[in-house]
């Protein structure tokens, strides 16, 4: 826990592509390791892309003395190649999983032995019993395939059912999307820690981007307010730091068990959020 914020916090990661990249992620980390995070995540590429790079970023997090989560994504995998990679982390030391659907890559056949999210943590669960805590996603704002609001929170409920420890959601800038599914969740008896997942933002055709294709929803007062900015990056990144710094609050006010920052490599903006909320 952070002695600072009196709140746990994690930070995620992507694998890098380049050693530049990679010398560029451990000074990332360097710096965040201050607010002592409860663990570091590492996402792993549509249909297991990057596992490579996960793993062996994963494995450099363990070096530097903190925990570390592997995503593991299922899509168009075999139970055979999981029972191996699990192997591998375990192997590794590797005590967390983040376990996905994950997206099918480009031209790819809906081919693979697993179906959904649930499947695969029913599967660690029958393969390895209580050796990893299990992490699933979950969706406030409702995920962007799902048929509706219902057939989203029931697809949430049977990752909870085969066995996930707690879940952290994809990220939101409206606190009361996130208050009102943990309530759903609570009407289906469903106890697990659910983490909000939290965007700084630091610029926004990035955001844009990433939000149209994630399916999270940017209030349309923030958006009007980022388009005013046009190519303004200095003003963009002071009214992200305020925005999310805001929403953090109330998220640690409705008593939330944790805060996950999705950090994109950058450690700047996630550090000064910390900052406001310690002060």
């Amino acid at each position: 826990m952070s002695p600072a914020l009196q709140l746990p916090i994690s930070f995620e990661f992507f694998p890098p592509k380049t050693p530049e990249g990679a010398a560029k992620l451990r000074e990332t980390r360097q710096a965040l390791y201050a607010q002592k995070p409860e663990f570091c995540s590492v996402t792993f590429g549509a249909g297991g892309s990057t596992q490579e790079g996960t793993f062996s970023t994963v494995s450099e997090i363990l070096g530097e003395g903190v925990g570390a989560a592997s995503h593991f994504s299922c899509i168009g995998a075999s139970k055979a190649r999981v029972r191996e990679q699990l192997a591998t982390l375990k192997a590794m030391g590797v005590q967390r999983l983040v376990a996905l659907r994950g997206d099918l890559p480009s031209g790819y056949g809906a081919g693979g032995e697993f179906h959904y999210a649930s499947d695969l943590v029913a599967f660690i669960r029958e393969e390895t019993g209580d050796d990893f805590h299990i992490e699933v996603a979950c969706y406030p704002e409702v995920h962007p395939q799902a048929r509706s609001p219902e057939a989203d929170l029931q697809a949430y409920a049977a990752k909870v059912r085969a066995g996930a420890n707690s879940a952290i959601t994809q990220y939101f800038y409206n606190s009361d999307a996130y208050f009102r599914f943990l309530e759903d969740s609570e009407k289906l008896g469903l106890q697990i820690p659910i983490v909000p997942g939290v965007m700084p933002i630091t610029s926004s055709t990035q955001l844009m981007r990433f939000s149209d294709a994630c399916g999270a929803e940017i209030p349309r007062w923030i958006r009007l307010r980022l388009q005013a900015y046009g190519d303004d990056s200095t003003s963009i990144k002071a009214f992200g730091l305020d925005v999310v710094t805001d929403l953090c609050e109330q998220l640690r006010a409705g008593g939330v068990p944790g805060i996950h920052f999705y950090t994109m490599n950058q450690s700047a903006a996630t550090l000064e959020i910390c900052r406001r909320m310690a002060s």
